[in-house]
């Protein structure tokens, strides 16, 4: 059996913006990639001419399901959560829902944003990270939702940081990274895939020079793993692991 990763993400446009590099570099190694998005982006400030929250989350599902073929993403899903509000969410139940993915698609590393909310600070990515953590550790423990299949360990969770922030806006307190990823072989694949969202173009057009400047690294940092072991630094977040 190959390789897998898994992605939960808040918004369409979250899986490019932050996680493009390291989901296009998987699909290029041929591991199977699976990002879940929990809402379609509602309330998102573009709005594009969109006459409703309703129409917005409809064009904003098929721009995240271009960009999801872009990157070369092998399984997508937008789950049907207020965008704007996870916050309000019963954590129990959501997390359940990630919980079942987790034992059905069984994969080997999970990536999510940190609880700083990522570079906008955003409090839905702070709730996707709650919510993918718990769900990370649950998955694996037999007195945790056993009506959801069997219990199924992956291997490690990353959370997605930075190396710069945005001008302007309120600064996150990033986790120190523990991986650097080299994403030069598809850094346009990544600006590609942004630009599928085209309702989201201000978004772009405000971040080009900084993703220009910043643009050919990720960084993750390692929050759990299978075993005991000392932090250090990796180029890979399937280093060590084989398919």
């Amino acid at each position: 059996m190959g390789l897998k990763l898994m992605c939960v993400i808040a918004h369409p446009d979250d899986e490019c913006f932050g996680f493009g590099g390291a989901l296009a570099l998987a699909a290029d190694r041929g591991i199977e990639t699976y990002v879940i998005c929990l809402t379609d982006g509602q309330a998102g400030s573009y709005r594009a001419g969109a006459a409703s929250g309703e129409e917005l989350g409809k064009m904003r599902r098929e721009e995240f399901a271009a960009s999801c073929k872009t990157l070369g993403i092998t399984r997508h899903e937008v789950l049907d959560y207020q965008d704007g509000k996870l916050v309000t969410v019963d954590f129990s139940k959501a997390a359940g829902r990630l919980v079942e993915r987790i034992r059905q698609f069984q994969p080997d590393v999970v990536i999510t944003f940190g609880g700083d909310g990522g570079l906008n600070t955003h409090p839905d990515h702070m709730l996707v990270s709650m919510l993918t953590t718990a769900a990370f550790h649950w998955s694996g423990q037999s007195k945790r939702y056993p009506e959801l299949g069997a219990v199924y360990s992956p291997q490690r969770l990353f959370y997605l940081t930075t190396n710069f922030f945005i001008p302007g806006r309120q600064e996150p307190k990033p986790a120190p990274w523990t991986v650097t990823l080299d994403i030069r072989s598809v850094q346009a694949r990544k600006a590609e895939a942004f630009r599928q969202h085209a309702s989201q173009v201000p978004l772009v057009e405000q971040t080009k020079e900084l993703f220009e400047k910043f643009g050919v690294e990720e960084f993750y940092t390692l929050i759990a793993a299978a075993g005991t072991q000392p932090a250090r630094q990796e180029t890979d977040l399937f280093a060590g692991l084989e398919g």
